[in-house]
């Protein structure tokens, strides 16, 4: 009788795995399968032509981690992480509770406004940026000549402060639509009883927020952070198109670094020294993501 339960039981679900199965397919052709080939590669001296022969055995690790190329790229990135993170974190949460309490009319135009950005390609912004930030004669130079805040033209592409600083406000912009849909989330799962008793016993909205708001708030901000964080430590697209890593590397983020080394077009690509870069920078990220998580556990436990 068990026996034929079970056999019913599978004849009901096993068109459900079978629409899953293309799915898993994928994951494991696509994700799986090039985690583990990029782990194999890290030990092999190999330009991604023939077979796996020069084994490298750590070399290809002891030369990424002797290269001062590799550290600048990874300090880079770092820094356009913590910009942007800055940047995001506070703006994105008034931008939220304005549009959550104090914007009545055209809240859905609001978050349309500014989510745009996220959904556009960011390949496509860095080359709009480019022409709009990148020579003498473009339109940012030009605009401020006219309103007499320049009195000539200035390459702001061409120095390492002002290219850096361009591409953490860019990459804030463009995300910023995000984190302020996460802070709206938030902020509408808090009770609103919790309000209406302190606007009964006289709270004002500085009382309200500094009080209620953002004790309520630590948990999902410290899971906000995580996200913002894993997510603006990778800045490809963007630095690619804006800067191409320039003025002499000073944009030069860990993405570039391991690109140039697994496409390399002026010589031959050498996938095990990309794929070590890749596997240490990973290390470094996996290892801020389970601080970053720690955080989140500790904050949520505090406030329960």
């Amino acid at each position: 009788m068990e026996g034929r339960t079970g056999r019913r039981k599978w004849n009901r679900i096993w068109w459900s795995y079978l629409f899953v199965l293309p799915q898993f397919a994928f994951f494991i052709a696509f994700t799986i399968y090039p985690i583990i080939m990029s782990y194999i590669y890290s030990f092999f001296d190999w330009s991604g032509i023939g077979p796996l022969k020069n084994f490298a055995g750590w070399g290809n690790y002891i030369a990424v981690l002797h290269d001062k190329w590799f550290w600048n790229a990874f300090g880079n990135t770092f820094v356009y992480m913590l910009g942007t993170t800055c940047i995001l974190m506070p703006t994105s949460l008034l931008m939220a509770i304005a549009l959550n309490r104090v914007i009545r009319k055209g809240r859905v135009f609001y978050r349309v406004l500014y989510f745009l950005p996220v959904i556009t390609t960011t390949a496509i912004i860095g080359l709009v940026m480019k022409a709009i930030f990148g020579n003498n004669n473009a339109f940012f130079n030009e605009l401020l000549i006219k309103i007499g805040i320049l009195d000539q033209p200035f390459n702001w592409l061409g120095h390492a402060h002002s290219a850096m600083i361009l591409l953490i406000v860019i990459g804030a912009w463009q995300f910023f639509g995000m984190m302020m849909v996460y802070w709206l989330a938030g902020l509408q799962s808090l009770p609103t009883d919790i309000y209406e008793a302190a606007s009964i016993d006289g709270c004002g909205s500085w009382q309200s927020f500094r009080h209620i708001t953002v004790p309520l708030l630590l948990p999902i901000g410290a899971a906000i952070l995580l996200l913002s964080t894993v997510h603006n430590m990778h800045v490809f697209d963007l630095a690619k198109t804006l800067t191409e890593g320039g003025p002499y590397f000073s944009t030069d983020v860990m993405d570039l670094y391991v690109y140039r080394y697994a496409f390399d077009t002026q010589g031959f690509p050498a996938y095990g020294r990309a794929s070590a870069a890749g596997i240490v920078f990973g290390i470094s990220i996996f290892a801020m993501a389970l601080l970053l998580g720690w955080l989140v556990k500790r904050t949520r436990a505090q406030t329960v």
